[in-house]
């Protein structure tokens, strides 16, 4: 059975429109309540948010419907997606639920699952959710209802964590940071963390207004980060999204770096420090150029269904610690049992801080493959999976590039897009190959 709510990370659509309804999210967390019960007596879940103005409207929503079936809440106000998956382990919780659409617009946003042991959860767990859905609401009576607190520090506790996770003999001192949060959860956060370990920070996109979440800063829009990073003269620049789960990271040169290429980086590290890296876990998006330089140091390299819940699925299938993909979602399951941008940053900063390097002397062998991404929005009930002509253009690229390059076709798990993507050695075979398929899905 398919799922009908949940997509590649939790449900998430336009506020006002279903799902993201104040009624159904109340009957949402009715239903994960439930299913809590199977297990437990009497769970606790946390609940944390981004900064979209309707994210008040969905945790009044979620609480009560927590609370209808007998299940106590802790609220953490504003907070990173990957503070949530901390505190909800830190405090032996029984689930942790973010608010937040991660790096859409503010007009969208969803709700997330971690659980007790900080990670996403599987999808037979989504599915016996949304089949608990599908049956009436019984409430529990007033005697069993939950009840409702607030964790005040509950970033100070996040800050610390996330400053555990940096070598206590380096130091960010002599460095300075250009720190963009994307006015969003990580705003009160991320300029404390690098600052208390010895950086000048220069803030931006820390100024939240309910409105400007994602807007034209943060992970999905570097620009304004490199901007910053040259006028200021800064060493570094770290971008996160929405919920501060993905990261960017620019040099003092102003050179973007994508998460494949950190990716690689932080395996490089470990394997300069004589650590033992079996594997790396990547998706189907993943630079081939990172899958040739890891195994020419005799690491494995898996891909994943795109979606970082799918990267950890394969990290615990082969018991490895590594993975990520290309938007910045990074996972070091040795620092934290999810992907987190500011514990990835830091793991990066510690390298080049390490060794005295740049990234880009780092990352000086590897030399991306030029890949063409090309998103095409799909029109209500289109079967974009049985077009012919896409399938005749998709195989003319594959003979075309042989074994140099690739084709990947997939649809987005949170918007109606149909992404297609190219990668070739020579650009200009990869933008035409990637127009040439795109174009057979306009209508």
């Amino acid at each position: 059975m398919g799922r009908q709510y949940f997509g590649t990370d939790g449900i998430r659509g336009t506020v006002g429109q279903a799902p993201i309804t104040p009624d159904f999210v109340l009957r949402l967390a009715h239903a994960v309540g439930h299913v809590l019960k199977e297990t437990e007596a009497r769970p606790t879940v946390l609940i944390g948010k981004d900064t979209r103005i309707s994210g008040y409207m969905l945790e009044s929503a979620l609480e009560s419907g927590f609370n209808s079936a007998g299940v106590d809440v802790v609220l953490l106000g504003p907070l990173p997606t990957p503070g949530v998956a901390y505190l909800t382990r830190a405090q032996r919780a029984s689930l942790g639920v973010v608010i937040s659409a991660s790096h859409n617009p503010f007009a969208d946003n969803g709700i997330k699952f971690f659980s007790a042991k900080g990670s996403k959860l599987p999808d037979a767990w989504e599915l016996a959710v949304e089949a608990e859905l599908e049956k009436p609401p019984v409430w529990v009576d007033s005697a069993s209802l939950g009840k409702s607190r607030r964790l005040d520090d509950a970033a100070g506790r996040y800050i610390e964590f996330c400053k555990s996770t940096f070598a206590n003999d380096l130091t960010l001192k002599g460095l300075k940071i250009v720190v963009d949060a994307a006015h969003g959860a990580a705003y009160h956060i991320a300029p404390k963390v690098f600052h208390e370990l010895g950086a000048e920070v220069i803030a931006i996109g820390c100024s939240p207004d309910g409105l400007n979440i994602n807007k034209g800063v943060g992970a999905t829009h570097p620009e304004a980060l490199v901007a910053a990073v040259k006028e200021h003269k800064a060493d570094f620049g770290v971008a996160l999204d929405g919920d501060a789960d993905r990261l960017q990271l620019v040099d003092a040169d102003g050179r973007l770096y994508n998460g494949d290429e950190l990716l690689y980086l932080m395996a490089d590290d470990r394997l300069g420090r004589d650590e033992h890296v079996p594997g790396v876990v990547g998706t189907l998006m993943t630079n081939m150029a990172v899958e040739v330089a890891l195994k020419a140091r005799g690491v494995q390299f898996v891909r994943a269904k795109v979606g970082d819940r799918y990267v950890l699925e394969e990290l615990e299938k082969h018991k490895w610690i590594l993975g990520g993909e290309g938007s910045g979602h990074l996972l070091a399951l040795d620092k934290h049992t999810t992907g987190d941008g500011l514990v990835s940053a830091l793991q990066v900063l510690q390298a080049c801080v390490r060794s005295g390097k740049t990234m880009a002397q780092l990352l000086g062998g590897v030399t991306l493959f030029p890949q063409t991404l090309i998103n095409v929005r799909l029109t209500p009930g289109q079967d974009w999976k049985s077009n012919a002509r896409m399938a005749e253009e998709t195989k003319a690229a594959e003979a075309a590039l042989g074994n140099t390059g690739r084709v990947l076709i997939r649809a987005s798990g949170t918007e109606p897009l149909v992404r297609v993507m190219v990668e070739a050695r020579d650009a200009a075979q990869a933008q035409s190959c990637a127009q040439r398929i795109a174009d057979t899905l306009k209508v």
